[in-house]
């Protein structure tokens, strides 16, 4: 059975990443040891937060060189996912260029709420993250900044007048602007997706 590892920073959602691991039957590793990290079968990349303090605190500890390194299945979600781009309009903030895709703040409109918060539907692509998953695919969200639709693109969801990235591809690496521990069996599939997907689909 593959070892999972969810990465330990000062932004992380990580006692719901395990609760929904243990609703899968998996146990998983809390850690920012790159030793740990680079020996990983799967790594998980949560995160609830603000991007450049976030930020800082990888490049204090020389954890962003660690997650760019890293050859294994990787899933970034919510900030997780954000912090692999390239830039965020959120204080400025360089993040790592996992992804060539900047993130922007919603554009504000009457009657729009922000931070977009609550349930919406994906609009999925062809990827191994959604295998055997079917409209209408109902996720859980909590953001005030998004990644555009762009090649990197994997899913899509409409909020106001935007369309964004649900989730993002690139190689081994994958990021999810939901919360799949919060968005019941749907968000369940996913992650066991994840656990579960042979590495050669992946590239």
């Amino acid at each position: 059975m593959s070892s999972i590892v969810i990465v330990k920073y000062n932004a992380g959602n990580i006692r719901s990443v395990l609760c929904a691991l243990n609703r899968l039957g998996r146990d998983a590793t809390v850690s920012d040891d790159p030793k740990v990290l680079r020996n990983a079968s799967r790594v998980i990349f949560p995160g609830v937060g603000e991007a450049s303090s976030a930020m800082r605190y990888l490049r204090q500890v020389h954890l962003d060189e660690v997650l760019l390194s890293l050859q294994q299945p990787f899933l970034g979600i919510c900030l997780g996912m954000q912090l692999m781009c390239s830039r965020s309009e959120e204080n400025d903030t360089d993040c790592l260029g996992i992804y060539e895709s900047p993130v922007v703040r919603f554009t504000e409109e009457p009657g729009l709420k922000i931070p977009h918060m609550g349930w919406n539907t994906l609009g999925l692509g062809d990827d191994p993250l959604f295998a055997g998953i079917t409209d209408p695919a109902w996720c859980y969200f909590v953001h005030s900044y998004y990644v555009p639709a762009s090649k990197e693109t994997i899913a899509t969801c409409t909020y106001g007048q935007n369309t964004f990235s649900a989730a993002l591809g690139a190689g081994n690496y994958r990021g999810v602007q939901f919360h799949p521990e919060k968005s019941g069996p749907l968000g369940e599939r996913i992650l066991k997706n994840f656990l579960e997907i042979s590495e050669d689909r992946l590239w």
